[in-house]
């Protein structure tokens, strides 16, 4: 059933964001069974938190449609199947995307706990106040990479038993690595602390960016996760847009991305690196 303008603001977004939906969706479902496991007793804990939730609703660029976003996406799955979250915790640096994102999950029939500020200040915030030994799951959704701060990622990985899935923009590094890798400091530094010490600027662009997925990889495990699994996602003219990576430490997640991540027979980005 289409959606209906509800009178809150809403963001714009090109229609490949239905291929991260449908992979959200799909675990979100698929690790039901395990959420059960953790719903259950007087400190049940199973969250969903978004850390870059921005409005919760978007209109399609490219046909005008509205979509709900992933703070919906992941509520109404998560509900539908039967193993709600017990909490969802929604942040954004725009102050009016998050009451946006707030309401329409108030709306829906859910509860959900808001932030405001950078994804680094509300990472901290949601680690100090949910139960450490629950069971979470985040997504990490900038466009930017200066965004996707490695310093996020080591903050939720506090957390004993967190999967994540992020958005990596191959477009962000395609289109500005010449400036990102003059620049000091640079918005890389973020993203791959220690990038320089790993990367040889001297051969091609394409090994060049390689070798920083390679040490951003090194620097994700070295926190204890297995080594980040990825799909590429491509735009209508076939234009790398974005690596939607997965993460986690246990076996049984990443078998259940193992079997959800494929859309269309779409494979590994560059040749398997994640």
């Amino acid at each position: 059933m289409p959606l209906v303008d509800d009178g809150l603001p809403v963001d714009e977004v090109g229609e490949w964001a239905a291929d991260k939906h449908v992979r959200l969706e799909r675990y979100v479902d698929i690790y039901r069974s395990v959420r059960k496991k953790f719903l259950e007793g007087p400190s049940a804990t199973a969250s969903y938190i978004d850390l870059f939730c921005a409005t919760g609703r978007s209109r399609v660029r490219e046909t005008g449609e509205l979509i709900e976003g992933s703070p919906l996406v992941a509520f109404r799955k998560a509900r539908d199947g039967g193993q709600p979250f017990s909490h969802i915790h929604v942040g954004d640096i725009r102050a009016d995307a998050v009451a946006a994102a707030g309401a329409r999950i108030r709306n829906a029939g859910g509860t959900c706990i808001e932030h405001v500020g950078t994804s680094e200040d509300v990472a901290r915030c949601v680690v100090a106040a949910v139960n450490k030994y629950g069971l979470h799951f985040a997504l990490l959704d900038p466009y930017k990479l200066e965004a996707l701060t490695f310093q996020t990622v080591k903050t939720l990985a506090q957390l004993k038993r967190i999967d994540m899935m992020l958005h990596v923009s191959a477009m962000d590094l395609q289109r500005n690595w010449d400036a990102y890798t003059q620049q000091d400091p640079s918005p890389l530094d973020a993203f791959a602390p220690g990038w320089r010490q790993h990367v040889d600027l001297k051969q091609g662009m394409s090994g060049a960016r390689a070798q920083l997925l390679e040490h951003w990889c090194s620097l994700v495990q070295s926190l204890g996760f297995a080594r980040p699994r990825a799909e590429l996602i491509t735009g209508s003219k076939n234009q790398r847009l974005y690596w939607l990576a997965f993460i986690s430490r246990e076996p049984i997640a990443n078998d259940f991305w193992q079997k959800i991540r494929y859309i269309d027979g779409q494979n590994d980005l560059l040749g398997g690196l994640f």
